[in-house]
């Protein structure tokens, strides 16, 4: 990649750790919409892991949003009254630096284990809950029929009102919007919010807008939550529509 955009010099910089515990992986389109020659560019800076990352820290955790003091098991988080999180996957299209669940125990909390069952009998059985999260990983790098499982599952649950799915591919992966995965959506009678966070305006072109029109015909609402550095610290801005 480095050499793609004319930047070898960055090779020295490279982090050791995070290169083994949490690789460079990055679709080769999004790196088309980085600026050559720039070490500064907005989109490289949150896919490249610098030397910084082996520095730890004091004061930072590596669990930074208490996922697993939330976790009641089968992959469900449960933060937050009238709502639940479900760990759809562990894997992404790409490996943003900032991930705060770069080290969440995947292998021990991933609700498709057993075909959803163990997760969706704990959203059945508290009927508190009005609104479900799908996020990982990334929800969408799942197979359409994987999901059309996943999907088929909830609707059969009264109490759910809302199916949220947060994910990155319409950026960073576009064709992953293909026509099976809309017409998923179009089939649900739920509301489907999909919240895409995306966080330079440098992500969007033709080929995202283009793949978020297709979500938009297939009745989707479409938020966006940005993720924010203020004073060098990672902040994450809450969800707003997109027009």
């Amino acid at each position: 990649m480095l050499d793609l955009l004319g930047l070898p010099d960055l090779k020295t910089r490279l982090a050791n750790a995070g290169q083994t515990t949490f690789g460079l992986r990055v679709p080769r389109g999004y790196v088309a919409r980085m600026r050559r020659g720039d070490p500064a560019d907005p989109l490289l800076r949150q896919v490249l892991p610098l030397d910084d990352e082996d520095h730890p820290m004091p004061g930072f955790s590596l669990d930074a949003v208490g996922d697993l003091a939330a976790g009641s098991g089968a992959g469900v988080l449960h933060k937050y009254a009238g709502r639940a999180l479900l760990i759809t996957t562990g894997s992404c299209a790409i490996h943003c630096r900032y991930c705060f669940r770069r080290h969440f125990p995947y292998a021990e909390q991933t609700a498709a284990r057993g075909q959803w069952r163990e997760a969706l009998d704990l959203l059945r059985a508290d009927p508190t809950l009005h609104e479900v999260l799908l996020s990982g990983g990334d929800p969408l790098s799942l197979t359409n029929g994987k999901l059309a499982e996943l999907f088929a599952g909830l609707a059969e649950i009264p109490h759910l009102r809302r199916v949220r799915v947060h994910t990155r591919l319409p950026l960073v992966l576009p064709e992953r919007i293909d026509e099976g995965l809309c017409a998923l959506f179009a089939a649900q009678t739920r509301p489907q919010v999909l919240v895409i966070h995306a966080n330079h305006a440098q992500e969007l072109d033709d080929s995202t807008a283009e793949a978020l029109a297709r979500l938009r015909t297939a009745g989707v609402h479409l938020l966006n939550q940005a993720v924010l550095l203020r004073g060098g610290q990672r902040q994450r801005c809450g969800p707003v529509g997109l027009v």
